[in-house]
């Protein structure tokens, strides 16, 4: 067998499909990893790139797993979750959001992205238009092509503190239009969405009952300003929203590996219907545990959002002062999105500043500071800090950022 024949057999075996080309990988974990690597190699990075509370797991959940061990909760579960946790989930909505969700319109899935992909494989077809606000969450464009549908991205800035209007989401409707997906409080830019804009929207998508609503609200509970509010509170449009949260940002359990949705019951059927063929029901052990937290007391809660509060104004405070950086105050999350297209075309001497990407890896090179660069989020202007870090971490990285941007002219 000629070299020729055997290159060409092997180009052909090790083809991956057509959907996974389309999809690009998260910037958000491989900068995390490259993080880990430098520090794997002694070098003291701070990592500012990553969406994770460095919180614990509260006692009291961790508990209630120990005793789901013991008890024998290690068999699979249903599909949709266990009847305690569903019951649970469903008090909360009514309880936090005054939203009523029976147990039959909930499903649990391993993590909240996992429960967005669920939505959009169960209600996008080829070619249907995904409406999406810029800046959006990583994976929200690339599940949609995982879909086949089509992203329909409406522009926002820190100028307008990185939200869209209901004008731009009439203007962005068409024939095509299946679902409208977003997050409040966002990531990236930590901002928020009011109830008067909120009713905004429900007014526009009442207009046009063919569109879905996913709302992503999984920060919820890192709100600096104060009651977190849902669109789907709004009865014109109740029977097309479908609302994802879970137990990661708010109770410090990103590894349990828990999200759910709040839906129309057609919704969380056909949600059931595909995550019994792809994963069958979450963790057993987590799903106990995440009954703990949701029915416990919020005080751990509390206590988490006012430790990021402190931190988002250090951090802010910090930013803003840098030359160059355009720095907003958000409302939520714990991140800050900054403007930085002042650095592009700058030079330390050594090599030139073409955008964000660049900015990111200089700043990781030379500041040993892991950030993320906005395209990741639809934003190639802007950069992204995540302030999921002690105050010692964060007020040294800030001193080591501004001493590697000073150096760009």
């Amino acid at each position: 067998m000629s070299n020729e024949v055997i290159v060409n057999k092997a180009s052909t075996m090790n083809k991956v499909s057509e959907r996974l080309a389309r999809l690009s990988e998260s910037q958000t974990l491989a900068m995390a990893q490259k993080s880990r690597e430098l520090k794997a190699k002694g070098i003291d990075v701070i990592n500012l790139s990553i969406g994770e509370p460095d919180f614990n797991t509260p006692q009291h959940i961790k508990d209630a797993a120990k005793k789901a061990i013991d008890d024998n909760f290690s068999h699979y579960s249903p599909v949709a979750g266990y009847p305690e946790l569903l019951k649970a989930i469903s008090d909360k909505f009514k309880r936090e959001n005054g939203l009523d969700y029976s147990p039959e319109q909930i499903v649990v899935s391993c993590g909240a992205k996992h429960s967005i992909a669920n939505v959009i494989l169960s209600l996008v077809n080829y070619d249907d238009e995904v409406i999406i606000p810029t800046p959006y969450w990583v994976s929200y464009v690339e599940l949609v092509k995982l879909a086949r549908g089509k992203s329909v991205l409406i522009e926002s800035g820190i100028e307008n503190n990185y939200k869209v209007t209901a004008e731009q989401i009439e203007k962005a409707i068409t024939p095509q239009t299946r679902v409208f997906l977003y997050s409040s409080p966002s990531n990236p830019t930590g901002s928020l969405y009011t109830r008067e804009e909120l009713k905004s929207f429900a007014q526009v998508f009442a207009r046009h009952p063919q569109v879905m609503v996913i709302s992503d609200e999984i920060y919820e509970h890192i709100n600096f300003v104060g009651h977190h509010e849902s669109i789907a509170q709004f009865p014109e449009i109740r029977d097309q929203v479908i609302v994802v949260n879970g137990v990661s940002k708010g109770y410090a359990m990103t590894g349990w590996r828990i999200g759910y949705i709040g839906a129309p019951k057609w919704v969380a059927k056909a949600c059931t219907k595909l995550q019994g063929q792809l994963t069958s029901g979450a963790s057993s052990i987590a799903q106990i545990a995440s009954v703990a937290a949701l029915n416990g007391d919020n005080k751990c809660i509390k206590d988490m959002r006012d430790i990021f509060k402190k931190r988002r104004d250090l951090l802010y405070n910090l930013l803003k002062d840098i030359p160059g950086l355009k720095v907003n105050l958000p409302e939520g999350a714990f991140y800050l999105f900054t403007e930085a297209s002042y650095f592009f075309g700058k030079s330390d001497g050594k090599s030139v500043i073409k955008d964000a990407n660049d900015l990111a890896l200089y700043i990781l090179a030379d500041a040993n500071v892991a950030i993320v660069d906005g395209s990741a989020f639809g934003a190639p202007n802007y950069i992204r800090f995540s302030y999921a870090a002690s105050e010692k971490e964060l007020a040294e990285a800030a001193k080591r950022i501004k001493a590697s941007l000073l150096k760009l002219i």
